[in-house]
């Protein structure tokens, strides 16, 4: 496929077609807010066009993960398509981060089943882990 063939898209469009985030409203809130970078390091406008090979940072529920654009598309698609049209390129580092914060939270932020509240030594380690010191 050569670049005169790749459709024009838009990130925030690009984000919700690849099923990162649930409606295209809340992949726009995600931009405006700052928690999709181009390259790891400048913020980027919803209206930013994709194109093949960028990597983005984006922050999603307190992951972050770093992705690689593979293929460009502008409608949404089912969950076995839409992993093809990116590489996730997120450091292991980061990947070992989400895994202890994941062993305190769920992806919904919230306990598990007949698990004690984190201690205040607990709470420290997930705020520095997290980042939102």
């Amino acid at each position: 496929m050569d670049l005169a063939s790749t459709p024009k898209v838009r990130i925030d469009k690009y984000l919700w077609a690849i099923r990162l985030f649930k409606t295209r409203s809340i992949a726009t809130s995600a931009c405006n807010d700052g928690k999709v970078k181009l390259d790891q390091e400048s913020p980027i406008k919803p209206s930013k066009m994709v194109k093949l090979g960028e990597i983005y940072g984006v922050k999603i529920e307190g992951k972050r993960i770093v992705i690689q654009i593979t293929k460009v598309i502008e409608k949404r698609v089912n969950a076995a398509l839409a992993i093809e049209c990116y590489s996730d390129i997120t450091p292991e580092e980061e990947k070992e981060k989400q895994k202890i914060l994941s062993a305190f939270y769920f992806s919904s932020g919230k306990r598990g089943n007949k698990q004690a509240r984190p201690t205040k030594k607990d709470r420290r380690k997930i705020t520095e882990l997290r980042g939102d010191i």
